[in-house]
């Protein structure tokens, strides 16, 4: 998996996280091994610490020496989470959640995670490949929202247009990568500002280039989602309410 950063299409803060592309080919054979073995000393760590359930790391790659180094540990569920768990579900696994579950409920059971690692490993092809992105609001202007795309699955055409396609909320029901699925974030009567999320899309293939651009058809992707919002501006003095609701 790598992270897409700091892009002003989709975020306002430099060297902000807005998204990954996840599959098999992210790192060498060498460089994979290198980084599980990181990771589970550091894990091995953590639980000496009294650390429990799930956790994610992140890597930094230096392209010109090709050396890898520990970033950031997260140790709890993120905003990745989700595409970690849709690798092992795609394929009849076990999702990683349910590790973190089975800590809490103090369940025993006994792991053989060089098995699961290898099995994991051989699991899903070179070509299979998903991306999600993290989609703010980077205008300065300060509005409330009055529509909203909807979640569920929608449809990007030869034109770099956008349609609502069906509901749903399965990611493996996407027929390729013309269709993704989005996550309405952001609803009408909300306010839109910079900063604010909108929603997050996900979809099969990548959205981010090996010299790490955006591709063309995550632009369309972006343009597509964020041209479905509409919104009127507040003025000064104009009071707003918030509210807290279930999304869907």
């Amino acid at each position: 998996m790598t992270s897409l950063v700091g892009y002003p299409e989709l975020t306002p803060n430099k060297g902000g996280w807005c998204g990954n592309d996840v599959w098999r080919g992210a790192l060498s054979p060498d460089q994979t091994h290198t980084a599980r073995a990181m990771v589970r000393k550091l894990g091995g760590r953590l639980g000496r610490e009294g650390y429990r359930g799930y956790f994610e790391v992140d890597l930094l790659h230096d392209l010109d020496s090709d050396e890898l180094y520990l970033g950031e540990v997260n140790p709890r569920l993120s905003g990745v989470s989700p595409m970690t768990n849709l690798t092992t579900e795609a394929y009849a696994d076990v999702p990683l959640f349910l590790f973190h579950l089975l800590e809490y409920l103090d369940v025993d059971y006994e792991l053989d995670v060089d098995e699961i690692n290898a099995r994991w490993e051989r699991g899903y092809g070179a070509d299979d490949a998903w991306s999600q992105l993290m989609i703010w609001e980077t205008s300065p202007h300060v509005e409330l929202l009055t529509a909203a795309p909807r979640t569920g699955v929608w449809r990007l055409d030869d034109d770099g247009r956008v349609s609502f396609a069906r509901p749903g909320n399965d990611w493996a029901s996407l027929m390729d990568e013309s269709e993704a699925f989005y996550m309405r974030i952001a609803a009408p009567g909300d306010v839109r500002c910079k900063g604010a999320e909108l929603g997050v899309l996900v979809t099969r293939g990548h959205l981010q280039t090996r010299d790490y651009k955006l591709t063309e058809r995550c632009r369309r992707w972006v343009e597509g989602i964020k041209s479905q919002f509409r919104s009127t501006r507040l003025t000064p003095g104009e009071p707003t309410v918030p509210r807290l609701v279930a999304r869907a």
